[in-house]
C-alpha cells in the first residue's frame, strides 16, 4: 500500500515530439487521456497526497472558509435595472448557493415574477451554471443556457413566461448567448466546434420548429476567429461579430427583418480592430485605424458603413487609451485610461458640456455598469479600490449629482477601511522600463525583511488586473500580509503599447517585469525572499511557471492556478480548444521563429535540476481553457527534477472546469486551501 506522505511518481513513457528538426521527449504525454483509468488514478493519488500533506491545516481551512463566508451578505440582491418596461433583480438567499432571478413590471413595488431559481435547478448537479438570459421584445419568452459539467458547452432552453412552461426545443453545444429578432419568434445563436470548442457558426431558430431545421446564417471558416451574435443597444440591429486577437469584422441586419441577409459592415483587414455602436442615423466606431494604437472614435452613416466613409469624432491620443463608449439620447460617455488610471468622460452630443467624473487616488477601479436604457440622463457606474468596498452609483449627467445605490457590505463587524493603506509604487525592469504596482496592507503591518508579501499578476491578452477590493483578501491582510498587484507588460494598464510589448516575440518582458517587481519589493525592504510569495492563474499560471524556472530561491512559495505551462505542445495541437485563436497572442509554433522563442520560456520544457519554491498547483478535470494534463504533466516532471525538499502539491477538482467550483460559496473552499497553504508556510495556523 502506498504511503500517504510519499508523493506519487507518474510512470514515464517517452514520446518523441518533432518539429523543425528539433526533438523533444515528453515522458508524460500519456496523461493526455481523461478516459484512461490510470490517468484518473494518478490524479486521485495526487489529490490524496495533497490532502495528506495539508491535513494539519484542515481545521484552519474550514475556519478560513467560514471567515471568508461570514463577510459576505448571504441575504442579498443586485441593484435593480430597468429594461423594456421591467425591473430586473438578482437575489441571493441565506444558506443557498445559487442566484434567484426575478423581475417586476414597471414599478419596483410591483409583485415579483420569478424567472429562475437556480438553487432548485441545480439540485443533484455537482456543477451548475446558468447564463445567456435573453428576454424576447414582447417580454413573454426567455432563452437561457445551462452547463452542468464545467466545460462551457451550453444547452439553450426557451421558457414561456406566461405559463412558466418550457418549449420542447433544446439547442446543444452552444456558446450560451442568444438574441431575439423583433418578431418575438426568431432566435439567433452560436454553436461551438465539438472538438476544438471554437465558436464558429451562427444559426437562426424559429420558435416551435425542430432545431434540426435551424438555418445556418454564417460559418466562420478561419479557425483563428471566433464568432458571436447580439443585438445593438438601440434594439434596431442584430449584429454578427467575427473576432480574433487583433482583427474584427461585423455584419448587421435590421432586427425587424430576420429573414433578410446580413450585410457586411467593413470587411476584415488583418490588424484592423474595430467595434460598433448604433445611435440614430449613425454607427460609432472604436478603432485602431491608421496606427491609432490607443484607439480613436469615428462615426459613419448607417447606409454607408465601409471604412472610406468613417469620420473622426475623438482623435487618437498617445497618452490616453480609449477603452469603450456608452451611448445615451443626450450624452456620449467615454471610458478612458491614462497613466494606468480609469477615467469616465461625459460629453453632450450638442457639445454644450464635456467633463470628467472626479476620482482622487491611485489604487481605484471604476467602470460603467448596466446602462441598457437610451432615453435617460442617469449613468450607472461602479467604483471600488484596494481599501474601499464596491459601490454601484447612479450619476445624474445633467445635475451632476450622484446617488449611491449600493455599497458592498462587509459583514462580521471587524472591517473598517481606515485600517488599510494602499499605494502605487514603481519598479525598473531589465530594459529600463518602469513597472507600476498597486500595494495594500493593514495599517499596523510593518514593512521589513520578515513581512510576508504576496505578489499577483496576469500579464496576457491585454487583460488588465485593476486594483480592486476583495473581502477574501482581508484574510491575508489581517494576518500581516502585504498584497501587491504587478501591472506587468502583456496587460493594458499603461495603454495598448503595454500589451504589444508583452506578447509574441516580446513575451519574455512579462516574466522579467514580474521578477523585477519581486526583486524591487525586497530591495526597498517590504519583504525578503524567505517571505515572498507569488500567485497567478491560467496565462498567469504560465507566468508562475516561467519565473520559477528563471530564478532560484527568490520565492518561498507559489500558487499556480489552472496554469498554461505546456506552451509548445498545446500550440502545435490545433485540435485542442482555443489553440488556433491564440496564434496572435503567443505566435504560431509551426513557424520556427515562434517555435524557438516559445521553447525558450515554456515552463514544462524548461524544468531543470534546480531548487524550486514550495508549490501548490490547481486544475479542473473538465477545464476547456487549459487542459488538466498541462499542470499534471508539469508536476510529474518537477517531481523528478527539483533538487530540494520543498512542497510540491497538485489539486485537481474532478467536478469542475477552468473557473473552479460552481456555487456562490464552493469556490471559497479553493481560496481557503490556497490561503492555508501560504499562511502555513509562514507558521500562521489560525
Amino acid at each position: 500500500m502506498k504511503k500517504k506522505n510519499v508523493p506519487p511518481i507518474a510512470k514515464q513513457i517517452p514520446k518523441e515530439l518533432i518539429a523543425h528538426n528539433d526533438v523533444r521527449i515528453d515522458n508524460y504525454f500519456w496523461l493526455n487521456d481523461r478516459e484512461n483509468p490510470e490517468v484518473i488514478d494518478y490524479l486521485e493519488q495526487e489529490n490524496a497526497y495533497c490532502d495528506n500533506m495539508l491535513k494539519h491545516t484542515e481545521q484552519f481551512q474550514k475556519d478560513l472558509f467560514e471567515e471568508m463566508k461570514s463577510r459576505i451578505k448571504e441575504d442579498d440582491q443586485s441593484v435593480p435595472y430597468k429594461y423594456n418596461g421591467y425591473w430586473y433583480i438578482v437575489k441571493f438567499e441565506t444558506g443557498k448557493n445559487y442566484p434567484i432571478y426575478i423581475r417586476r413590471k414597471e414599478s419596483l413595488n410591483a409583485p415579483d415574477e420569478l424567472l429562475f431559481d437556480c438553487n432548485k435547478m441545480a439540485e443533484g448537479q455537482s456543477y451548475f451554471k446558468l447564463t445567456g438570459i435573453s428576454i424576447s421584445p414582447d417580454n413573454t419568452k426567455v432563452a437561457y443556457a445551462l452547463d452542468t459539467i464545467g466545460r462551457r458547452q451550453y444547452t439553450i432552453h426557451i421558457k414561456d413566461l406566461k405559463t412558466d412552461k418550457l418549449f420542447p426545443e433544446r439547442i446543444v453545444n452552444a456558446t450560451g448567448s442568444s438574441t431575439w429578432a423583433n418578431d418575438n419568434k426568431t432566435l439567433f445563436y452560436t454553436l461551438k466546434n465539438e472538438k476544438t470548442l471554437r465558436s464558429e457558426k451562427v444559426f437562426k431558430h424559429t420558435l416551435g420548429a425542430d432545431t434540426k431545421s435551424d438555418k445556418l446564417v454564417y460559418f466562420e471558416k478561419d479557425d483563428t476567429f471566433n464568432v458571436s451574435v447580439y443585438k445593438s443597444k438601440s434594439r434596431k440591429f442584430i449584429i454578427i461579430s467575427s473576432h480574433s486577437t487583433l482583427t474584427n469584422e461585423y455584419q448587421v441586419l435590421n432586427a425587424d427583418k430576420p429573414n433578410e441577409m446580413f450585410t457586411l459592415f467593413q470587411e476584415r483587414i488583418r490588424g484592423l480592430e474595430y467595434s460598433i455602436s448604433h445611435f440614430q442615423d449613425h454607427f460609432y466606431i472604436l478603432t485602431n485605424l491608421d496606427n491609432a494604437t490607443n484607439f480613436k472614435l469615428m462615426k459613419t452613416n448607417v447606409s454607408n458603413t465601409a471604412i472610406e466613409h468613417w469620420g473622426e469624432v475623438i482623435p487618437h491620443r498617445k497618452e490616453v487609451m480609449l477603452e469603450g463608449i456608452d451611448i445615451f439620447k443626450e450624452f456620449l460617455v467615454i471610458s478612458e485610461r491614462e497613466n494606468g488610471l480609469n477615467k469616465i468622460r461625459i460629453k453632450r452630443w450638442d457639445n454644450t458640456d464635456d467633463y470628467y467624473l472626479p476620482f482622487d487616488n491611485e489604487t481605484y477601479t471604476t467602470y460603467t455598469s448596466t446602462n441598457v436604457d437610451f432615453d435617460t440622463t442617469i449613468l450607472r457606474y461602479g467604483y471600488n479600490s484596494l481599501t474601499t468596498p464596491a459601490s454601484i452609483i447612479d450619476f445624474d449627467m445633467v445635475n451632476k449629482t450622484k446617488d449611491i445605490k449600493k455599497e458592498q457590505e462587509v459583514l462580521g463587524g471587524k472591517f473598517d477601511k481606515k485600517n488599510y493603506v494602499s499605494e502605487r509604487i514603481w519598479a525598473t525592469s531589465d530594459d529600463g522600463t518602469k513597472i507600476p504596482m498597486s500595494v495594500v496592507h493593514h495599517k499596523d503591518t510593518k514593512k521589513n525583511k520578515d513581512t510576508p508579501l504576496l505578489i499577483y499578476a496576469y500579464g496576457s491578452y491585454g487583460h488588465t488586473i485593476d486594483p480592486y477590493f476583495s473581502t477574501i483578501r482581508l484574510s491575508l491582510l489581517d494576518r500581516g500580509f502585504i498584497y501587491v498587484i504587478a501591472h506587468i507588460r502583456g496587460g493594458e494598464y499603461l495603454g495598448r503599447p503595454w500589451y504589444e510589448n508583452g506578447r509574441l516575440l516580446l513575451k519574455r518582458n512579462t516574466f522579467t517585469d514580474f521578477i523585477s517587481c519581486s526583486q524591487h519589493l525586497i530591495n526597498i525592504n517590504y519583504t525578503s525572499s524567505n517571505h515572498l510569495y507569488a500567485m497567478g492563474g491560467s496565462a498567469g499560471g504560465l507566468l508562475m511557471g516561467s519565473i520559477i524556472n528563471m530564478t532560484q530561491n527568490l520565492y518561498n512559495g507559489v500558487v499556480a492556478q489552472v496554469p498554461f505551462v505546456d506552451v509548445i505542445t498545446t500550440m502545435l495541437d490545433d485540435s485542442i480548444p482555443l489553440t488556433t485563436g491564440e496564434y496572435d497572442e503567443w505566435g504560431n509554433p509551426n513557424d520556427s521563429a515562434y517555435y524557438n522563442y516559445m521553447k525558450s520560456y515554456s515552463p514544462y520544457d524548461n524544468v531543470e535540476k534546480q531548487d524550486y519554491p514550495n508549490l501548490l498547483v490547481t486544475t479542473g478535470l473538465h477545464d476547456s481553457q487549459v487542459q488538466y494534463w498541462e499542470p499534471a504533466k508539469w508536476v510529474a516532471k518537477l517531481r523528478t527534477y527539483k533538487t530540494n525538499g520543498n512542497l510540491l502539491l497538485l489539486k485537481t477538482n474532478m467536478d469542475a472546469g477552468h473557473g473552479g467550483a460552481s456555487g456562490r460559496f464552493e469556490s471559497l473552499k479553493e481560496d481557503a486551501l490556497e490561503f492555508a497553504f501560504l499562511l502555513d508556510l509562514e507558521g500562521i495556523t489560525s
